[in-house]
């Protein structure tokens, strides 16, 4: 089931989920869940329902998966924090948040959708590409464990 994100609890954890399963699978620290903390913050401070929504995926009654959709600017919304935790693989739990996500920007008027990964994260890439979206941009980033990992940005134009 893919519901609105709003419960007590799914803003904690997308920033927990975020720092463990990512601390676990590519030994990435503080710092990567700072981020995942700052970008779930500013979305609860001040988002707009009408442009900005955020959903948590759940198998079974528990969280399992979550995505964020927020006002790029320029009619772009921007694709945040997708996630899918390791006993939710292979359902079609990230397709599902990717569509929701893609969706609600299509009904709420941008023009395009935007994301931002790294080459680690070859199944979310899948997804993406099977959307439509399109590599716009590789470069070098210093990663998040001092490991060097490749950023990517994808774009799916309406």
């Amino acid at each position: 089931m893919i519901r609105e994100l709003g419960q007590p609890g799914d803003l904690g954890w997308v920033v927990l989920a975020h720092g463990e399963l990512y601390a676990a699978e590519w030994g990435w620290g503080a710092s990567f869940e700072g981020l995942v903390a700052r970008i779930v913050a500013d979305y609860a401070a001040a988002h707009d329902p009408g442009r900005e929504a955020a959903w948590i995926a759940e198998v079974d009654g528990r969280r399992a998966g979550c995505v964020l959709c927020v006002d790029g600017g320029d009619g772009t919304a921007v694709l945040r924090v997708l996630l899918v935790h390791p006993d939710a693989r292979g359902l079609g739990v990230g397709g599902r948040l990717v569509d929701t996500c893609v969706g609600f920007a299509r009904k709420a008027g941008y023009r395009r959708v935007r994301l931002w990964t790294t080459d680690r994260q070859a199944a979310a890439r899948r997804i993406y590409l099977s959307r439509g979206f399109a590599l716009t941009d590789a470069a070098p980033h210093p990663g998040f464990a001092g490991e060097a990992v490749t950023g990517e940005t994808y774009l799916l134009t309406f």
